[in-house]
């Protein structure tokens, strides 16, 4: 099987990103979300992606009409059937999954790819949502998905070695650099990530330094592009604390037990960039 047809299934960034790799390179696109307005709002957002793309010289008018030709917006699941993949990217909560996955399994096709885009929950509980569990695997984006090159490919205990080849071969398609790794929470960036991240909350915390100079030293230190606590704002401390907790979870290793000082700023309201304020003060920009 070659695929062609891919479902997306989600409103938001990851989902809106995602169309649009897919879609550049070739692959016609269902984009699905519950109402068919918030489905609409996500073309929108591609289509302004790709005018920015157009003003910038990155992308010819041709190339941005072609992109657009090839991407469908529905709020209805059962026009997910014909798709050869079809990625979620809905909310990080395993009880929504599973019952996505079970919707999915019942109307779309026997051929059809079912994957997550998920970086932290167990992709096996989804398998075995299905009638299906060898066609199940994880296929993970990074934010922003037309940007970033990496795809984490995370095979399931079910998945087949078919569905990992047919997945790695349109992370290529999509002109990603594929990498495999076994299902287990944070796969391998989010892994590695979060505990550095968790732990520069951690020196705010005991007053080591202030976030700019935390910021400022592994900018400086490790040639990094964005300190950590940037980082975090930028990622949405909520979404941070739960990709943290997850990894507790699944480990219970201290150093992926979350710092109090994040838990009590999501408790605050002070999520980062999206919420006006976190680490820094943005509402002031």
């Amino acid at each position: 099987m070659t695929i062609k047809r891919v479902g997306i299934v989600g409103s938001g960034i990851m989902g809106a990103g995602i169309a649009e790799c897919a879609a550049r390179t070739g692959h016609e696109v269902v984009v699905r979300s519950r109402k068919q307005e918030t489905a609409g709002a996500m073309v929108a957002a591609l289509e302004k992606s790709l005018a920015r793309q157009v003003e910038r010289g990155k992308l010819s008018e041709g190339e941005r009409a072609e992109t657009i030709s090839r991407v469908r917006a529905t709020s209805h699941i059962g026009e997910l059937a014909g798709c050869d993949l079809v990625i979620e990217s809905v909310v990080e909560d395993l009880d929504v999954k599973k019952a996505l996955f079970n919707e999915l399994d019942s109307v779309c096709d026997d051929h059809t790819i079912l994957a997550t885009n998920t970086s932290t929950l167990p992709i096996v509980e989804l398998a075995v949502q299905t009638g299906r569990p060898e066609k199940v695997c994880g296929v993970h984006f990074f934010n922003p998905a037309p940007l970033m090159a990496l795809v984490e490919i995370a095979r399931p205990l079910t998945a087949s070695d078919e569905t990992i080849a047919e997945v790695r071969f349109f992370a290529e398609a999509c002109g990603k650099k594929p990498v495999v790794v076994k299902d287990q929470a944070g796969f391998i960036v989010n892994a590695l990530l979060f505990p550095y991240l968790n732990n520069a909350v951690r020196l705010l915390e005991s007053g080591v330094a202030s976030a700019g100079d935390i910021d400022e030293a592994m900018k400086g230190g490790c040639n990094f592009p964005m300190g950590p606590l940037a980082l975090l704002d930028l990622v949405g401390l909520d979404t941070s604390l739960s990709i943290i907790d997850a990894l507790y979870t699944e480990f219970r290793d201290p150093n992926y037990a979350a710092v109090p000082l994040l838990r009590r700023m999501v408790a605050a309201g002070r999520l980062g960039r999206k919420s006006g304020r976190g680490f820094y003060d943005y509402a002031k920009k």
